[in-house]
């Protein structure tokens, strides 16, 4: 699945399109590296997203999904940081 896409289904981010920006401005990292929207994603990849104030998540990838509702969302990552 895309960087882009896993992180509105998972609600990480709640817009696609606000995903692709962050992630094109270089503030969304996977595996330690910068990513672009494209970029497939696997379960136990981290990923790392820096809000423009500084304020930086963590996590991994449990499961992936194409569909996710309100409750089963958080299910998909777990913060590790």
């Amino acid at each position: 699945m895309r960087l882009d896409k896993y992180l509105k289904i998972s609600r990480l981010i709640k817009r696609r399109e606000a995903a692709k920006e962050f992630i094109d401005k270089g503030y969304v990292r996977l595996n330690s590296k910068v990513a672009k929207p494209s970029t497939e994603v696997k379960v136990d990849d981290i990923i790392e997203i820096t809000s423009p104030l500084g304020k930086t998540i963590k996590a991994k990838i449990k499961e992936i999904r194409t569909i996710s509702t309100i409750d089963n969302a958080s299910l998909m990552y777990e913060i590790i940081g």
